[in-house]
């Protein structure tokens, strides 16, 4: 009796070796725990694989990998460099040959011809100020041109290509009165139906429409490179009449929400500086009659479009 209980007690030792050693280590752990009642099997197996596999796996697991991935994060890095230069540069301006302060017929026909791309709102008239120097620097910057403010020969034809001669009617603000329900076919096709406010980047400008009529037009601007304005298709989330940025602490008034924190808002900079500027990602208005009276139209579900 005694014999039996001595030789159970070694295959209960084994069982329970085995069971510790599948629920606590791997299956590479597992191999240097030879002996006990297995210790026969171990030189077997010892031999053949933790001579074999050992070699191949430290030298290829360990150190191959780090000096193969370790490169590759390198590579990036040459790209930087190269990507940088990739812009052409901008072209040196030319002499102008319209700038600000200068008086004439030229002027007016200057700002009746950026009038006609929705550079230039209002009356044209002979005297060469802020304004169209704002306006001048805005379609310069859109074209890749240094931006002066100042018309050099390059400009003037560039505007010229894209106008046509002012009409008399042009040139003496004889233009008739915009009024709403004015045709919207020229628009993006999306702009067509429902309530819209339709933002086109390439005119800077946007474009309230009703049911495929247009109800006003009001001059934009837009966010930098770094900070640029979404493009596609939205709706309008939530209105704040006197918002104030989280971000960035500036005023936001009339803000419109329509995609995260880019709103349609009034901005005083751009007010002041015109397009020589840009925003954080918002669509700048500068007419603070114009975006208090579309504010008040607006509501919230309203669709927006934002296209180039």
């Amino acid at each position: 009796m005694m014999t039996i209980r001595m030789t159970a007690l070694p295959g209960l030792l084994l069982a329970a070796a085995v069971a510790l050693s599948t629920a606590c280590a791997p299956g590479p752990d597992a191999t240097p725990a030879p002996g006990g009642p297995g210790s026969q099997e171990t030189p077997a197996v010892t031999p053949t694989e933790t001579p074999g596999e050992t070699p191949a796996t430290t030298p290829s697991d360990a150190p191959t990998n780090e000096p193969t991935e370790s490169p590759e994060p390198s590579t990036p890095a040459p790209d930087s460099p190269t990507e940088t230069p990739t812009p052409d540069p901008i072209p040196e301006p030319g002499p102008a040959i319209l700038e600000e302060g200068d008086n004439g017929p030229k002027v007016r026909e200057l700002q009746a011809r950026l009038r006609q791309i929705d550079w230039f709102s209002g009356n044209v008239a002979d005297h060469y100020g802020s304004k169209t120097a704002a306006a001048v620097k805005g379609f310069q910057t859109k074209r890749g041109y240094a931006p002066t403010g100042a018309v050099d020969q390059r400009t003037w034809d560039r505007i010229v290509s894209m106008t046509t001669k002012p009409t008399s009617d042009e040139l003496n603000n004889t233009l008739p009165t915009p009024k709403p329900g004015r045709d919207a076919s020229n628009l993006d096709e999306r702009c067509l139906t429902g309530r819209v406010l339709c933002i086109d980047k390439s005119k800077n400008t946007l474009t309230w429409v009703i049911d495929g009529e247009v109800q006003d037009t009001l001059e934009v601007r837009f966010g930098t490179e770094k900070t640029p304005t979404r493009e596609g298709s939205f709706q309008v989330e939530r209105k704040s009449r006197n918002h104030v940025s989280n971000l960035y602490g500036s005023k936001m008034p009339f803000a419109m929400f329509f995609s995260g924190g880019q709103a349609v808002h009034y901005s005083s900079d751009f007010a002041k500086r015109g397009y020589n500027g840009g925003s954080h990602g918002c669509v700048n208005v500068r007419d603070w009659d114009g975006i208090e009276a579309l504010y008040a139209q607006v509501q919230v579900g309203d669709k927006v479009i934002v296209h180039d």
